[in-house]
């Protein structure tokens, strides 16, 4: 069978490759799965279920969980029946998912747990939203399963006729961006524009992968585009799919269940970096010199790389002695790790491709299904710095002011209910990616968000993000933001990794100190000012860090400073610590 709507995927895994393990995940201490067989057998109870409910095509459903089975049942289910799905990040505000079930005009709501049941119902409380369903049990709430047991004698002929009306080019879900300013605007993606990405990424991937063997692991949330076209290709190409417990027990999860691939975003890769830094720290001298001889070794790796023959004997001895130690943290069977959402620091590439771990890096936008270039595992295909050759049938310009533009079939249908939104960035069939680039030998490479460029007052550009991902190879800086729009000079907010600062206060007789006190201490300082200025030897004059302050809390989502794909959200930085701002630039005046 050809798949030209994104429910196909689950009857061609049935009909090609059908899985003993296709979704499994953790209860009790123990690892339990569905088959294909059962997936395909509950998807269809549950399509039943919500017609015999009074759904019809075009209406709105709300997905509001973490990662799990469930949620891949309620999506497959909508979707054959032509009901359209919201998915939305259990980590938003009780405003935001009344703002997005009424601009929806959602129906009904499925959520996983008494918290995000409670959410959910405070949200809902002025609507007309009939119906709350739970993944877990909780009292007084109705579970899912009830709607897979409503018509359990139903005719599946009534499922089929109405997978037949769907067609390629109707609304599959509606994505609500999680933005950085503003109410978040609806995405709208059509089947055709996520089966046609899911396609092309299964060409960069499957020349790795073994269909009906290998195994993937799901911890990023299934509501963002990147993960959710993930689990359409691992459904497409009969991957086995494990879902991670919580993002805490990710590190657990993986030495269980040895996966062959999983996605990240970049910051989870300099926390396992990070990480495993901080125990070379702790090495007996011996050992510690030999593990950052090997993490320097590293650095200098480049996939492509024309090497003299010592510099492969001493990388073959440092896999054997260090780098097979990271592979088996990571469960030992890893093929390659997909990394997207944000760019990827170049020190962690080499690294990691020098442990024969390959990171492919990835770029796209919600509205973008959302791939548009891809790394295959394999050195030719890889260039470090850059994000991939476009996939099939997607196009690429660069425009006069170097922002990159896309069209192709993964482009949205638009932005729903806000059309003069859409001809903003939808311009004679170009998407507008608001991210500035360039194309070399094929390879795109993405040098900064075109809005959070800036000028100082001395009228030259500063791009702040590729500062950013420079400033963060060090290891002492966990976060950092670049400001002074309009200023004499760029400064930088930064938090510093505390684990790798406290190791460093105790080698250099500091007595244990808060956060607070720490960063004030004038050693600390001295310390930090010795990292920018080494740093700014990557930067022209004027775009050198001239003044920093240090911060005492990390940046989080729950605190409101990332986006829930761990973005930096600078206008609320900026406006949540304006004082601190205003008082570098006092202090330099």
């Amino acid at each position: 069978m050809t798949a030209t709507r994104v429910f196909d995927f689950l009857y061609y895994q049935k009909e090609k490759n059908p899985l003993d393990k296709a979704l499994n995940f953790k209860e009790s201490g123990q690892w339990k799965g569905y088959s294909t067989d059962e997936v395909v057998e509950i998807v269809n109870q549950l399509s039943l279920g919500l017609l015999a409910i009074g759904l019809k095509p075009e209406d709105k459903v709300a997905i509001v969980s973490p990662n799990r089975p469930e949620w891949n049942f309620v999506d497959f289910a909508c979707q054959q029946i032509g009901v359209v799905t919201v998915p939305m990040y259990p980590t938003i505000t009780v405003e935001d998912y009344e703002y997005i079930f009424q601009h929806a005009e959602v129906k009904m709501v499925f959520a996983s747990d008494q918290e995000l049941i409670e959410k959910v119902k405070t949200a809902t409380a002025s609507l007309d939203i009939k119906y709350i369903f739970s993944f877990d049990e909780v009292e007084g709430v109705n579970h899912w399963k009830e709607v897979k047991e409503k018509d359990p004698q139903g005719d599946l002929k009534n499922v089929e006729a109405l997978k037949d009306q769907v067609k390629p080019s109707d609304l599959l879900t509606i994505i609500y961006t999680s933005g950085t300013t503003g109410r978040p605007k609806g995405v709208m993606l059509s089947h055709n524009n996520i089966v046609t990405n899911t396609l092309g990424v299964s060409q960069r991937i499957m020349g790795t992968m073994i269909p009906g063997e290998d195994s993937t692991l799901s911890f990023l949330p299934m509501c963002h585009i990147y993960e959710r076209t993930a689990l359409y290709v691992y459904i497409y190409n009969s991957l086995s799919v494990y879902y991670a417990e919580s993002m805490d027990k990710i590190g657990d999860n993986i030495k269980e269940v040895h996966p062959n691939m999983f996605t990240c975003v970049p910051r989870l890769l300099e926390k396992v970096y990070d990480k495993i830094v901080s125990k070379g720290y702790e090495l007996p001298l011996i050992k510690r010199k030999l593990f950052f001889w090997a993490i320097d070794l590293g650095l200098k790796y480049d996939p492509n790389g024309d090497f003299s023959g010592w510099y492969l004997f001493k990388l073959k001895i440092a896999r054997k002695l260090i780098f097979s130690k990271w592979k088996e943290a990571l469960g030992g069977q890893l093929k390659l790790i997909s990394s997207g959402a944000a760019a990827l620091q170049p020190r962690l590439a080499r690294i990691f491709w020098a442990a024969e771990i390959p990171v492919c890096e990835g770029y796209g936008l919600t509205e973008t299904s959302p791939v548009i270039t891809a790394t295959a595992a394999f050195p030719e295909h890889v260039r470090i710095g850059a994000v991939g050759k476009l996939i099939d049938h997607v196009e690429v310009k660069i425009a006069p002011d170097g922002e990159i533009l896309c069209k192709g079939p993964n482009v949205m249908m638009g932005y729903y209910k806000a059309p003069e939104l859409t001809a903003e960035v939808i311009q004679d069939g170009w998407f507008h990616t608001g991210d500035i680039g360039v194309v070399e030998e094929g390879f795109l490479r993405i040098t900064d968000r075109k809005k959070e460029m800036f000028k100082t007052s001395g009228g030259k550009y500063i791009a702040p993000q590729m500062m950013e991902n420079k400033f963060k190879e060090s290891t002492y800086i966990e976060q950092i933001m670049v400001v002074g729009e309009g200023r004499k000079f760029p400064s930088a907010l930064i938090v510093p990794n505390f684990d790798t600062l406290k190791d460093w206060q105790a080698d250099h007789g500091i007595t244990s100190l808060d956060n607070k006190s720490l960063i004030a201490h004038p050693k600390v300082i001295k310390l930090f000012q010795s990292e920018i200025s080494r740093f700014n030897e990557e930067f022209g004059n004027w775009e050198q860090i001239k003044k920093f302050e240090l911060m005492e809390t990390v940046w989080g989502i729950d605190t409101g400073e990332l986006t829930p794909t761990l973005k930096l959200k600078r206008r609320i930085i900026k406006d949540k610590f304006k004082e601190l701002i205003e008082r570098i630039y006092m202090m330099s005046n």
